[in-house]
């Protein structure tokens, strides 16, 4: 979402003059877009603010100019008046939910005066309604946020605080914003939100459509090939959703599902309104209607009152998933969260400990995930050039990364048949059997 964020924020800022610049010394509006998931996100937007002081500001100051830092995203949100007292150099602080008021709040900027400008509303018009602006090129792959915010609240996370409660995009604006990113290039779209599967709007028949409904509509869409959605929460997987992964052939074979924790002691302190058996018949559903499928999942680790038993559990759920990939993170308090007051907090070598073992079951999954495809032939969307000589990097329906060499020198944006020759374990690689530009 912060990749999507930063890209409008790009978008907005170009009518006013502004251009991208590679090089942040030569920049005269540094924008840096935040992420408050993690304890380690938040010290790194420190750091890099530090950077920037003493790498930037303060080596132009010398020389008579100025570049205007802008601190953006869900750290800007939570720690407004904190970033302005610990970084004082920072001119402009603006939530997820204001940043289109960005090009306001730079033409305010008085470096004589050194004035601060900080906006953390989140305004009662939602921010698209002020983002009917141009798309420039895309990638052939692109992001579209269709929905935002949470009102889940799981007693460890952030969300509901920096980016508001659950907010739909009207489908008609969805459905624009997609047929610019196809024009400006874009071949395939993920569809994002904290709740991503929880988005609802009234269709044009009137009736409530549900994500199903939407990447149903969307698949109309001629140059449209693939479509993919991050990230989902249990509770809002519907059969419709479900029977669109076996239906429309343009939505991937492959479903982000974060489930935390595989011990319901632990589920039931977290907030997270179901168990694990319950958790394990919607993957069995899934799997019902589209037997291809790929499961990835999220899991954090030691949360307060974290006991063996509890951390067994969350291995044996592991292993009945046997995901394709996975993503987990020792517990990270997060102030403000529920959590945080939390007692019995588990000691951060047993985290550690914990995690190593959660990893290790976890990448000899995805290994095993991805050997099954040697010799098979995937179709793939060609992202960009590699780093060796010759060499393309694309995507599988199933989310892998894929190495090919060709002597084509225009590739990207391109449908290939990769024959996948090997697999490692976060990659594959293959030769390429077929071209079908699109």
């Amino acid at each position: 979402m912060n990749f999507y964020d930063s890209e409008r924020i790009s978008d907005l800022l170009k009518p006013h003059g502004y251009q991208l610049e590679n090089n942040d010394e030569d920049a005269d509006l540094i924008v840096l877009n935040t992420c408050h998931i993690r304890e380690k996100a938040v010290e790194k937007t420190y750091s890099e603010l530090g950077r920037i002081r003493d790498k930037i500001k303060l080596r132009k100051e010398k020389t008579g100019k100025k570049s205007i830092v802008a601190v953006a995203g869900c750290v800007a949100q939570a720690q407004g008046k904190e970033i302005m007292k610990r970084s004082p150099w920072v001119d402009i602080v603006v939530g997820p939910q204001s940043y289109q008021n960005l090009p306001e709040l730079i033409s305010k900027v008085d470096p004589i005066n050194n004035n601060k400008h900080i906006n953390i509303e989140f305004p009662t018009i939602p921010k698209f309604d002020h983002l009917d602006i141009d798309i420039n090129k895309r990638n052939s792959s692109a992001f579209l946020t269709i929905q935002e915010g949470c009102d889940k609240f799981c007693t460890f996370c952030v969300v509901p605080y920096t980016r508001g409660a659950e907010y739909s995009r009207p489908i008609t604006a969805i459905l624009e914003e997609a047929n610019k990113l196809v024009e400006a290039g874009a071949k395939e779209i993920t569809l994002l939100g904290q709740n991503v599967n929880a988005w609802n709007a009234v269709g044009k028949d009137k009736k409530t459509w549900g994500l199903g409904r939407l990447i149903q509509e969307l698949s109309k869409i001629k140059e449209l090939k693939f479509i993919r959605y991050t990230t989902s929460h249990p509770l809002d997987i519907d059969i419709e959703l479900i029977e669109t992964h076996r239906d429309i052939a343009k939505l991937m074979p492959y479903l982000h599902l974060p489930v935390q924790s595989g011990s319901d002691k632990i589920l039931k302190m977290m907030n997270r309104k179901h168990t694990a058996k319950e958790y394990i018949k919607v993957i069995e559903k899934v799997r019902d209607y589209n037997p291809q499928i790929a499961i990835s999942g999220d899991f954090i680790i030691g949360f307060p009152g974290e006991t063996d038993k509890d951390h067994k559990a969350t291995l044996d759920l592991i292993r009945e998933i046997n995901y394709s990939q996975a993503y987990s993170f020792k517990y990270s308090p997060r102030p403000g969260t529920p959590a945080v007051v939390f007692f019995d907090h588990v000691d951060k070598h047993i985290k550690t400990e914990r995690l190593h073992e959660v990893q290790d079951l976890l990448r000899s999954q995805q290994m095993q995930f991805n050997k099954k495809f040697i010799n098979s032939t995937l179709n793939v969307l060609v992202l960009k050039y590699g780093k060796k000589n010759k060499q393309y990097l694309g995507r599988t329906p199933f989310n892998q990364s894929i190495y090919f060499r060709s002597n084509s020198n225009n590739l990207i944006g391109s449908t290939v048949d990769i024959t996948v020759t090997d697999a490692f374990q976060n990659s594959l690689t293959g030769i390429i059997k077929s071209n079908k530009n699109i």
